[in-house]
């Protein structure tokens, strides 16, 4: 699928940004806000179906990250860009604050530096408490704990709907999309074309065939090591990280209405219990290094240590229903930190080892790669003619949804005929999705732009009305075909 550019071309983009998750589409974005033609290349049928859309979805204050890392500096500031740019485009977030628990001497011990930490990477609101305090805010946390850092300011956010956000103003400021585009060979050989840089092109061979730029960005997650080397570097690894959840029904939300978080270690921050922005209750995730980087199975191990921990923290959350599980594969590397370079003479830049930290500094790192690659020699003329952001359906819990609209059902009724009763959505947001400017084309897209199908039965009642529904409202996909009907049930539970 294809979109317009904001000015014609003579075939040759400027920038050619890789990957369609947060990151890409956050720079795509940023870069298209400018007087040069981007293409945004994603390799699977729609944006965000990567490891973007398996996040925990935490807004993170970045009051645990190492200081001084570029890390630490982007979450940070993108903690702030994306507060705004939510509110800005409706993306659902809830200020749920966090409490991070300690269970023995060595944690509770470790908690003052923990908050000196946080005021080293500018963060001054932590707070260590004693035991009591963590009970009266945590009054269903099981036994045994002896004390807590509150981080106020940590909040829950819709990831599905910060990735399509992102890549929809890309496509508004004239960013073409072209999904199924998997790079499968670089030709950096191509002197002809002129403008940007030096007028050099790069010609990137593709799944549905040959895309030429003068400017390359690398933000392919967990294919970005393997992108950088057909580049010719050999600088970093990406080991395939599986984390797995449960996601509990809505029923459990009263148990908890702040994130649970564990003593972070050196693999990470371990198991936590947080609300999402759905009404529901996750618990998770693991931690395991596998080297298929398309193995988003659960296991039987995942289970039965999610189901310990989930003893340990809060055992009446256990006694609930699981609604879900799923895993999602986060993209861990040999290297301490982000890792962001650009080489000049290759008109190359890359955008590695963003760990789960990338949706909250997605739109900073975004800023970053536009400052890098000016001093790497693009030019980016600024544009005059930005149109505003998209706003955003809601498909979050804390405002109202279409089907509790009377003014909006009055106007149109389709809003009031709901199809999906777990998660009450109705026949005219599924009408929407399949015509939005990046319409669903999958029963995992409709997913993630509505959450039909994403309940207690997960399809099971509502899949056959979802897929004739839907299969009414799908349009040529632009990608050579008419997509399969969103509505069919998905053959893995991939959702919150």
């Amino acid at each position: 699928m294809t979109a317009t550019p904001h000015r014609p071309h003579d075939g040759v983009f400027d920038v050619a940004v890789i990957g369609g998750g947060i990151v890409g589409a956050a720079i795509a974005r940023e870069l298209s806000g400018h007087d040069v033609t981007v293409a945004l290349l994603e390799a699977r049928d729609d944006v965000g179906d990567g490891t973007s859309k398996a996040n925990t979805a935490i807004l993170h204050t970045g009051f645990d990250a190492k200081p001084g890392t570029l890390e630490s500096r982007l979450v940070a500031r993108g903690y702030h860009l994306l507060s705004a740019y939510a509110k800005e485009t409706g993306i659902p977030v809830e200020h749920t604050g966090a409490v991070l628990v300690a269970w023995n001497d060595e944690e509770l011990a470790a908690l003052p530096a923990l908050r000196e930490k946080a005021e080293a990477n500018g963060y001054a609101h932590c707070r260590v408490v004693g035991a009591d305090e963590v009970y009266d805010v945590l009054p269903h946390l099981g036994e045994g704990a002896l004390g807590g850092l509150t981080v106020p300011d940590e909040s829950i956010i819709c990831t599905w709907t910060t990735n399509l956000a992102l890549a929809t103003d890309a496509q508004r400021r004239g960013t073409t999309i072209l999904l199924r585009h998997a790079v499968t060979g670089v030709d950096p050989g191509d002197e002809g074309g002129t403008g940007a840089g030096d007028g050099g092109v790069t010609t990137l061979r593709t799944s549905a065939g040959d895309v030429r730029a003068r400017w390359v960005v690398n933000a392919a997650g967990l294919g970005a090591d393997r992108l950088d080397r057909l580049f010719g570097h050999d600088r970093f690894t990406v080991t395939p990280r599986r984390g797995e959840l449960f996601v509990f029904d809505k029923l459990t939300r009263p148990l908890v209405d702040k994130i649970v978080l564990p003593v972070p270690t050196s693999r990470g921050k371990g198991v936590l219990i947080s609300p999402t922005i759905y009404g529901n209750v996750m618990l998770g995730p693991t931690a395991e290094d596998l080297t298929d980087r398309t193995d988003t199975g659960t296991s039987e191990d995942g289970f039965d240590f999610l189901l310990t921990k989930g003893e340990r923290l809060m055992p009446r959350l256990l006694a609930e229903e699981v609604t879900a599980s799923y895993a999602g594969l986060r993209a861990a590397i040999d290297h301490p930190d982000y890792l962001i370079e650009a080489d000049p003479a290759q008109r190359y830049l890359l955008v590695g080892g963003i760990r789960s930290t990338g949706l909250t500094a997605g739109i900073a790192i975004a800023e970053h790669v536009r400052t890098l690659l000016e001093e790497a020699g693009l030019e980016l003329p600024p544009r005059g003619d930005v149109p505003e952001p998209p706003r955003m359906p809601n498909i979050g819990e804390a405002a109202p949804r279409p089907y509790q609209d009377a003014e909006l059902i009055a106007r149109d009724p389709a809003y009031g005929t709901v199809v999906c009763f777990c998660e009450r959505v109705t026949e005219g947001e599924i009408r929407d999705a399949c015509h939005a400017p990046l319409p669903a084309r999958t029963p995992e897209g409709l997913r993630r732009r509505t959450r039909a199908m994403n309940g207690r039965c997960q399809g099971f009642f509502c899949g056959a009305a979802v897929a004739a529904l839907s299969a009414q409202h799908q349009p040529d996909d632009g990608c050579g075909g008419r997509p399969a009907p969103c509505g069919r049930p998905a053959e893995h539970k991939d959702n919150r």
